[in-house]
């Protein structure tokens, strides 16, 4: 009675161990663009297109589309922010 016991203790460990290896492989990892970047990215891409005459607004986004920074020049029109950020 007791072996059995024992086997059947033995046997949920080893199931528990395989679901959880097989959800560790299900997850996914990606890295983030770090406010601080975005913003950095977003102000350079501003001077550059200054530089070149426009005025413009600039969205910085995520993978997925959300929006990160949005900065507009103070000439570029009301229309541009939501231009840049595709909303």
């Amino acid at each position: 009675m007791r072996m059995r016991y024992m086997a059947g203790v033995l046997t949920i460990c080893a199931l528990a161990g395989s679901v959880q290896a097989g959800a560790q492989e299900s997850l996914v990892t990606y890295k983030s663009l770090a406010p601080g970047i975005a913003l950095e990215l977003a102000q350079a891409a501003l001077m550059d297109c200054q530089k070149r005459g426009y005025q413009v607004a600039i969205a910085v986004v995520d993978r997925f589309g959300v929006v990160q920074v949005v900065l507009r020049d103070r000439f570029a029109g009301p229309h541009t922010p939501p231009t840049a950020s595709g909303t």
